[in-house]
């Protein structure tokens, strides 16, 4: 009786085999699935699946442009990284200039709470005084300072801390509601 058992699971099991191996996804795949754009082998090759983004939208803008700066601890100071990023920022919001933006500064936990948010706002305010110098419109901005209230990572190493410490770019269409 186990024999007859044994037999009739493998018997099933080469059957679940054979109709698995009849099955094609193929036709299935390729209804589902874009047509890739082919690559060139250049770094500037869009990523897979970002193939398709329109230039001047908020994918372009985070995709290519970059939208987040970072400081040093206890600083406010644009350095030669956050000015590069800043003037990338400012060339492409001054080709769009249907964009709003908030700056939201950042801070992490190394000193007290009301230091930190003061620290978040120098940041955020020097990022949109940069932007402002590079010929966008000072109305198109506002700026926020949240000091560590929203951190990125809670953390101790030194390479982690300076993830919190940052001014992220957000386009707008519309005004924050006060």
């Amino acid at each position: 009786m186990s024999a007859m058992i044994g037999y009739t699971k493998r018997l099933a099991g080469a059957a679940m085999l054979l109709a698995l191996a009849a099955c094609s996804t193929t036709e299935v795949a390729s209804l589902e699935e874009p047509a890739t754009v082919p690559m060139t082998g250049q770094t500037n090759d869009p990523a897979p699946g970002f193939e398709n983004v329109a230039a001047g939208s908020e994918e372009d803008f985070i995709l290519n442009v970059g939208r987040r700066i970072y400081f040093k601890q206890d600083s406010a100071a644009l350095d030669t990284v956050a000015m590069a990023t800043l003037d990338n920022q400012a060339a492409w919001l001054n080709r769009n200039p249907t964009w709003l933006l908030k700056l939201q500064g950042f801070a992490d936990d190394s000193g007290s709470a009301s230091n930190m948010q003061t620290l978040s706002q120098k940041r955020a305010d020097a990022a949109m005084a940069y932007l402002a110098s590079k010929g966008v419109d000072p109305k198109r901005m506002w700026a926020k300072g949240y000091g560590n209230d929203r951190e990125v990572r809670d953390c101790t190493e030194r390479s982690c801390k300076v993830q919190n410490r940052r001014v992220v770019t957000n386009l707008r269409t519309q005004p924050d509601a006060v």
